[in-house]
């Protein structure tokens, strides 16, 4: 064999290899070009000077699409209520019956010395003249006179009588000295508890905690009606305790905020301080209570969404919304109910993994 033979023996391996890496290099490009093309297609992030518009969404089951505005307000524990009372006695009642600590007036028109004016007792009694123990609650005025009448004839001679009840009730009075003051007039402030009731003057407690103004204000009217005849009430909310929605979990400052109105979860996290390092951002949960016993999570890809510079919707959040940012990546409901479980534990939720429905939104 020559030597320019030999030469070109030994230099054909090379040339071989060198062409397959060369088919490698062009596999590897159209990978890289392909997954570019993919990720393009999955985070579209806004150009310089582009504007666009985002979409704004929250949990499906909502029936509200107003992110402007918060659902009709539920009283919360800590919330001041004002108790406004009104005494309506002018109002004409068409069938007027005395009832215990109301104050009767007995007037004898021939036998003056016989007039009595008495507080109905609790057992529904006064004491007249001559027949001693009588029965007057349920009466009308008109119909004690006529009972009266018929008791007194055996006694008195053709006997007139008149009963009036010039105390409408002596609680009205009692009512009256407490809760008067110069500055608020017949009003009372009261302190949802933290258990959610409040103590009522003359009701005593009454569950108020997540209920609105108008369902309270009926309840309260309907119960004072039964006790003072005339006695109407108008309840205002004096000082709220503040709406809150709560970011746990991968932030640095977790806790609950303050808000006036729904917020995203990306303002959310600005009231938290941001996330804080290795937080996963594709896996950020939100929790919302649907029912008294369900508890319904969504999760969301932040990393995709006009949160943090992409196109995606924008998600609102509402009172007492729970944004929970793990540090690894959730997608079960088990996994999910075992991290709020822990994440929830000061704020007292129950948390059952069967009643936690995932509503998936990547």
């Amino acid at each position: 064999m020559s030597e320019r033979q030999d030469s070109e023996r030994r230099a054909c391996p090379r040339g071989r290899v060198r062409v397959r890496t060369e088919r490698w290099l062009r596999i590897l490009t159209v990978i890289a070009l392909v997954l570019s093309v993919i990720a393009c297609g999955t985070r579209r992030d806004i150009g310089v000077d582009e504007e666009v518009s985002v979409a704004r969404r929250s949990f499906s089951f909502e029936t509200s699409n107003n992110f402007d505005l918060m659902s009709k307000y539920r009283i919360s524990p800590g919330d001041v209520l004002d108790v406004l009372f009104q005494i309506r006695t002018w109002i004409e009642k068409e069938s007027f019956r005395i009832a215990a600590d109301h104050t009767v007036a007995v007037k004898f028109v021939y036998t003056p010395e016989l007039n009595t004016e008495q507080l109905v007792r609790p057992n529904g009694m006064i004491t007249l003249p001559y027949i001693g123990e009588t029965y007057v609650v349920g009466k009308t005025p008109k119909q004690l006179e006529a009972d009266l009448k018929a008791a007194y004839a055996g006694t008195l001679r053709a006997p007139e009588i008149f009963v009036q009840v010039p105390e409408f009730q002596s609680s009205i009075k009692e009512l009256k000295r407490d809760l008067h003051t110069a500055s608020r007039g017949l009003s009372r402030l009261v302190t949802v508890h933290p258990d959610g009731f409040v103590v009522f003057p003359m009701l005593g407690e009454i569950l108020v905690a997540g209920r609105s103004i108008t369902d309270v204000n009926d309840e309260l009217n309907e119960k004072y009606e039964v006790m003072i005849s005339g006695l109407h009430v108008d309840l205002f909310l004096e000082k709220h305790s503040g709406s809150l929605v709560y970011v746990l979990g991968a932030v640095k400052e977790p806790g609950g905020f303050t808000i006036a109105k729904p917020i995203s979860v990306a303002q959310a996290l600005a009231l938290a301080g941001s996330f804080s390092d290795g937080a996963e951002l594709r896996s950020v949960i939100v929790a919302r209570r649907r029912h008294e016993h369900e508890i319904v999570a969504t999760r969301l890809d932040l990393t995709r969404s006009a949160d943090l510079g992409g196109r995606g919707s924008l998600f609102y959040l509402m009172p007492d919304d729970i944004v929970f940012v793990p540090r690894t990546f959730l997608n079960e409901a088990a996994q999910i109910g075992t991290e709020l479980r822990d994440a929830l534990m000061f704020r007292g939720w129950s948390i059952n993994v069967d009643n936690i429905s995932l509503d998936d939104n990547p």
